[in-house]
């Protein structure tokens, strides 16, 4: 009798990293809400099964440690715990640092993707591991990095991770030289920019792009609502209750409370950012149309050698959204 298909494939267990990879992709569930903390995902795993897992929840707490543990309960014990940043090693009026609670549920080891740059912890978290006899460990994870983006260039630049959005034509326009730009893109790649909106703790538009558009830089898909992001506008004038004012580049660091800043333009704006050197990621929709003599998405970024533009992006993802095209470049490092 003929096996069935598959019956002679072997099942290759997860790795570490392949956990971790797991456990990063978890930590995009309390983005943005667990502000100001970042987002962060565990997972415990035993005997090769899943007996706990957490993300940190609204305004930082609990925990994702606390998360997990508490949903395994007594199946802790024994489990190595794949968290996508490492355990903290400072104690606070909320609770225990998530190093000791770790070690009290007698977990065997801990494999943590990031090692964290805040100076309260900074190692501690894996030398306390450690001292309690647990086997533990920082395993270099590109996809914890890149989970904790946010996080990471507050702590090491001292300002948010800043997301270039630009929805354009095939020629590179984001509007009509009347100034008309909706729509450029399509409802497909409208929605993608509203779960990238929600993803955000901030949301910046340039202040031509304000007062022609009055755009209002939310998230309108359903059950998202709530994380509609902050609003900025860049400009010297005013704007209403509710909104922002940035008078300059540099206040962008002064948002503390802002890990995530998505800028939607325009192309005064954006290029702004991108001759400061401050844009990290660009979300790039495009739509297969033409304008011809339309506003361009970019001004001048100061670009003076054409050699100098070579190097800089590397693109992450690409994807089809219904007859627009989506593309995301992260920054050359």
């Amino acid at each position: 009798m003929a096996k069935p298909p598959g019956t002679n494939r072997l099942q290759t267990p997860p790795s570490d990293a392949d956990w971790l990879a797991a456990a990063a992709r978890l930590a995009a569930r309390g983005r943005p809400l667990s502000l100001p903390n970042p987002a962060v995902g565990c997972i415990l795993v035993k005997d090769g099964l899943v007996v706990g897992r957490g993300w940190t929840q609204t305004a930082g707490r609990p925990h994702a440690e606390a998360m997990a543990l508490e949903a395994a309960g007594d199946a802790a014990r024994g489990a190595t715990a794949f968290v996508s940043l490492e355990p903290c090693a400072h104690t606070s009026q909320r609770g225990p640092a998530c190093a000791d609670l770790l070690a009290a549920a007698g977990v065997r080891a801990v494999m943590a993707g990031v090692e964290d740059p805040d100076p309260r912890t900074a190692g501690d978290g894996i030398k306390r591991l450690a001292s309690a006899g647990i086997k533990a460990r920082i395993l270099p994870s590109p996809e914890c990095e890149a989970s904790l983006a946010g996080y990471l260039t507050r702590q090491r630049l001292g300002r948010p991770h800043v997301t270039l959005k630009l929805a354009m034509s095939l020629d590179g326009c984001i509007a009509l030289a009347n100034g008309e730009s909706q729509w450029i893109t399509g409802q497909q790649a409208r929605a993608h920019v509203h779960a990238r909106r929600a993803q955000s703790d901030a949301i910046l538009v340039g202040g031509e792009t304000w007062r022609t558009d009055r755009p209002r830089l939310d998230v309108r898909l359903p059950g998202l609502e709530e994380r509609s992001p902050r609003r900025l506008v860049l400009t010297r004038g005013v704007a209403p209750a509710g909104v922002t004012i940035i008078n300059r580049l540099e206040q962008i660091e002064a948002l503390e409370d802002v890990l995530y800043l998505y800028v939607e333009g325009g192309a005064g704006t954006a290029a702004a950012f991108l001759s400061a050197g401050l844009v990290d990621r660009i979300d790039l929709y495009r739509a297969p149309i033409l304008i011809g003599g339309g506003r361009p998405a970019l001004g001048d970024i100061g670009l003076t050698a054409l050699a100098d533009a070579h190097g800089q992006w590397r693109m992450s993802e690409r994807r089809q959204l219904g007859s627009d095209s989506f593309e995301a470049y992260e920054r050359v490092t």
